[in-house]
C-alpha cells in the first residue's frame, strides 16, 4: 500500500492539473458595446444541425424566410420555396435585425419554444450552433433553475451581432457572427470570407499571439454595397453584402452589390402586387439602362431605386457622361435551393472548399429530441457574468466609434486561485 503522504500529493498535484487545463478552455465572444437607438442588418453564419424546411429556419431566427434565401444567393423563384426542405450541415448567412439592448449589440427578437428534453445547453449548443451561450438565455429570461424547463416555454434567445457603422478601413461592411470551429484557423477564416487575417484580428481586438478556438465566436466584416436612401425611406441604410441579394419593398425589388461596390436594384422575380417602377418621364423601368456614344464619350441613363416609400416604390432617372460604355450588368449568379450539402455550399461561395472550410458536424435530430444533451464535446459555454476585456482604442475598426470587446470564460484565474487556497487548506494536514 503506498504511503498516504504520496496518495495524497498525487491527488493535489492531479487536481491542480486539471483546474489549470480548464482554464485553457475559454471560448470568447465579441461583443459590441453601444450607447444609441440605432439598429442596422447584420449577419449569423450558421449551420443546420438537422434537415429543416425554410419555414422552420426562417422560424428558428424569426426573420424572413425569402430574405434568407435571397442573401445566399438561391433562387426564390420555384414554387412554393418556403417549404423546400434544406439539408444538414448546409452552411447559411441569417440576416438579423442587431439592435442596442443594455449597452450591448445584440438581436432580441428571437423566441424558442421548449420541446421535451430540451436543456438550455442544447438550445444554446445545438439548436443554435453556440451563437449564444446557456448562460446568455438563463439571464435574459431570468430562468432561477437552468435544470427546469417546462414543455412550451417561449425564451428569448439573445443573439450578438455587430454594426460597427456599417465600416471597416472606411468601406461598407455587413458584420457576420461566426461560430469557431475546431479546424478553422484565422487564415482559413479570412479566405473563406475575403477579408484579411489583419482586419479579422482588428475588428475582434486579437493581438499577434492571440489565437481563436474552438467556440469563440468573432465578427467578421464582409464587403458590401451600402444604399444613400432618405432617412424616412423603410429600408433606409440598406447595405447588402457581396454575391447576395435584398429583397426588399414587399418582395417587389431585389438589390445585389456588383462590381466596383455599386448597389444595382432590379424588380424581383416573384413580385407581383407591386407599384409603379417605372421612372418619370422615361420609358425605362427599375434596373434598365441606355448607353449612347459619341466624340466625348458615353452618355449612360439609369433608372435607380431610391428606397420604399409609405408603401411606394421611388425611382430615379439619372444621366452620366462616362469615358467608355459600360458592359452588361453582372449580378450575383443563383442556385438551385440545395437537396443535398456539396463543397461550395458548406463555405461561403464561391470560395472552393477545403479541409479547414468544414463546419464540425451537428448532432442528429435524434439526439435532439432522445436524451438531454449537455453540450457539444470540447466546447465550453461562456457566461454573461465574465469579465469584460476591452483592447486599446487603436483596434476598432478604422472609421468607427464603437470598440469590440471579448466575452470571456467565467472560470477566471481568480476564481481558480481562490479554489486552490481552500484546496490546500484543507489538504495540508494530511499531507
Amino acid at each position: 500500500m503506498p504511503p498516504k503522504t504520496t496518495t495524497t500529493t498525487t491527488i493535489l498535484i492531479t487536481t491542480v492539473l486539471l483546474l489549470l487545463t480548464v482554464t485553457g478552455v475559454t471560448p470568447k465572444s465579441t461583443i459590441e458595446p453601444c450607447s444609441t437607438n440605432d439598429s442596422c442588418t447584420a449577419l449569423l453564419g450558421y449551420t443546420l444541425y438537422t434537415d429543416l424546411k425554410v419555414s422552420e429556419l426562417a422560424n428558428l431566427f424569426q426573420t424572413d424566410p425569402i430574405n434568407i434565401l435571397s442573401i445566399n444567393s438561391i433562387n426564390v423563384s420555384q414554387s412554393d420555396v418556403v417549404s423546400h426542405i434544406l439539408p444538414s450541415q448546409l452552411f447559411l448567412k441569417i440576416p438579423i435585425t442587431c439592435s442596442c439592448v443594455d449597452g450591448i449589440r445584440k438581436s432580441v427578437s428571437t423566441h424558442y419554444k421548449t420541446r421535451p428534453s430540451d436543456t438550455l445547453s442544447s438550445i444554446a449548443n445545438v439548436v443554435y450552433g453556440g451563437l449564444v451561450s446557456a448562460d446568455q438565455i438563463k439571464e435574459a429570461n431570468e430562468i432561477d433553475d437552468p435544470n427546469v424547463l417546462d414543455v412550451g416555454m417561449s425564451l428569448v434567445v439573445p443573439l450578438q451581432c455587430g454594426c460597427f457603422n456599417g465600416t471597416d478601413n472606411n468601406m461598407p461592411v455587413v458584420y457576420m457572427a461566426y461560430v469557431v470551429r475546431a479546424v478553422d484557423t484565422l487564415a482559413g477564416i479570412a479566405v473563406r470570407f475575403k477579408t484579411t487575417v489583419t482586419d479579422v484580428m482588428v475588428v475582434n481586438g486579437l493581438g499577434s499571439g492571440d489565437d481563436v478556438e474552438d467556440g469563440d465566436v468573432l465578427a467578421i466584416p464582409l464587403s458590401a454595397c451600402a444604399s444613400n436612401f432618405p432617412r424616412h425611406a423603410f429600408d433606409y441604410a440598406l447595405s447588402v453584402p457581396s454575391g447576395g441579394y435584398a429583397v426588399i419593398a414587399n418582395h417587389c425589388v431585389q438589390c445585389s452589390c456588383t462590381p466596383g461596390s455599386r448597389l444595382y436594384c432590379q424588380p424581383a422575380s416573384m413580385s407581383v402586387s407591386c407599384s409603379s417602377m417605372q421612372c418619370k418621364r422615361s420609358n425605362l423601368t427599375l434596373g434598365n439602362v441606355t448607353v449612347q456614344q459619341s466624340s466625348a464619350g458615353c452618355n449612360v441613363t439609369s433608372c435607380d431605386y431610391g428606397g420604399f416609400v409609405n408603401g411606394t416604390i421611388i425611382t430615379t432617372l439619372s444621366s452620366s457622361l462616362q469615358p467608355r460604355c459600360p458592359g452588361p450588368q453582372q449580378v450575383p449568379p443563383l442556385i438551385a435551393p440545395p437537396i443535398v450539402v456539396s463543397p461550395d455550399m458548406v463555405s461561403a461561395p464561391p470560395t472552393p472548399a477545403t479541409p479547414d472550410m468544414v463546419p464540425a458536424p451537428a448532432p442528429s435530430p435524434f439526439q435532439i429530441d432522445g436524451a438531454p444533451i449537455s453540450g457539444l464535446p470540447g466546447q465550453v459555454v461562456p457566461s454573461t457574468s465574465s469579465s469584460l476585456v476591452f483592447p486599446p482604442s487603436a483596434n476598432g475598426p478604422s472609421g468607427t466609434s464603437s470598440r469590440a470587446c471579448i466575452l470571456v470564460n467565467p472560470l477566471s484565474s481568480f476564481s481558480l486561485a481562490m479554489v486552490l487556497v481552500l484546496f490546500l487548506k484543507v489538504m495540508f494536514p494530511f499531507l
